[in-house]
C-alpha cells in the first residue's frame, strides 16, 4: 500500500501531463552571508533536478502560504494572477526568474556559486510591463517557493512546496543595540565613550577659540604702546669731568 500510493499519485499527475518531482527548495548553505535580508532570500539552484526536460523553461513560483492548498499550475506566469506588481494584494502568488536546463545542469560545475536571490530586482518593482520581475519582497513574509517546468505554456514538472520561508525584520536603533566588542565592553560603555569624546573636543575647540582670541587682544595692546614717547634724560659728557659742568 505505501508503494501503490505515490505510484498512483505519479500516474494521475502524469496523466494530466505533470509530474511531480521529488525536490523540495531550500535556502543555501548558512555560510553564505546575507541569506535573509529584510527583502531577499538565497535558494540553491535545482541541478540535477530537471534533467527530463531539456525543452522546458523552468520558473520560480514565490507565494504566499494560504495560496499553496489550491494552487492552480495552469495560471501561466505574465498574467494578472500572477504578476509580482500585484503580489499579495491581488496575486497570492507570482512567478519569477525563468530559465531553461542549461543553467541547472547536472552535475553542478564544480567551485562555482549556484544560488538564486530572489527579490533582487529593483528596477522593475513598479513597471506593469515587466509581470515576472524578482522585485523586492514586500514583508517579512513568510513565503513558500517551488520550481515549476513549463513546455509550450503547459506545466510538465513541478517541485514540491519548500518549508516557510521568513525574512528579518528592521529593528529601532539606540544605544542597547550596539553590539558588544571584541573586547567584553558593553553598547552602553560605548556609547559613552563617543559622548565623551564629543564634549572633549568641544572644549578643546574652545580653548583653542579663547588662545586666538587673547593672542590677538595682545598684539592690539602693543600696538596701543609703540607710539614713542618724549622723555627727558640727563645726558653727561664723561670727558673732562673736573672741567666741565654737566649739561642737560
Amino acid at each position: 500500500t505505501r508503494t501503490m500510493v505515490p505510484l498512483l499519485l505519479m500516474l494521475l499527475a502524469t496523466a494530466h501531463g505533470q509530474v511531480k518531482l521529488g525536490y523540495k527548495p531550500k535556502l543555501a548553505s548558512s555560510d553564505l552571508g546575507g541569506l535573509r535580508t529584510t527583502s531577499t532570500f538565497v535558494l540553491e539552484q535545482p541541478h540535477c533536478v530537471f534533467d527530463k526536460y531539456p525543452n522546458a523553461d523552468i520558473w520560480l513560483v514565490v507565494a504566499v502560504p494560504e495560496a499553496v492548498p489550491n494552487f492552480n499550475n495552469s495560471v501561466g506566469p505574465g498574467t494578472p494572477e500572477r504578476a509580482f506588481q500585484e503580489f499579495p494584494t491581488n496575486a497570492l502568488a507570482y512567478m519569477t526568474l525563468n530559465t531553461t536546463l542549461l543553467n541547472y545542469a547536472c552535475p553542478k560545475p564544480p567551485g562555482e556559486l549556484t544560488v538564486l536571490r530572489v527579490g533582487s530586482e529593483t528596477s522593475c518593482a513598479k513597471n506593469n510591463l515587466r509581470p515576472t520581475c524578482n522585485g523586492p519582497l514586500p514583508s517579512p513574509g513568510p513565503y513558500r517557493v517551488k520550481f515549476l517546468a513549463l513546455e509550450d505554456s503547459e506545466p510538465t514538472a513541478e517541485t514540491d512546496w519548500s518549508k516557510p520561508i521568513t525574512l528579518r525584520t528592521g529593528t529601532a536603533a539606540g544605544p542597547s543595540s550596539i553590539p558588544v566588542t571584541g573586547s567584553g565592553h558593553s553598547g552602553g560603555m560605548i556609547a559613552l565613550t563617543a559622548i565623551l569624546s564629543i564634549l572633549f573636543a568641544v572644549l578643546l575647540a574652545g580653548l583653542l577659540a579663547m588662545l586666538v582670541f587673547w593672542g590677538s587682544d595682545a598684539c592690539g595692546g602693543s600696538s596701543t604702546f609703540s607710539k614713542p614717547e618724549t622723555v627727558s634724560v640727563r645726558r653727561y659728557n664723561t670727558h673732562h669731568v673736573y672741567d666741565q659742568p654737566a649739561a642737560r
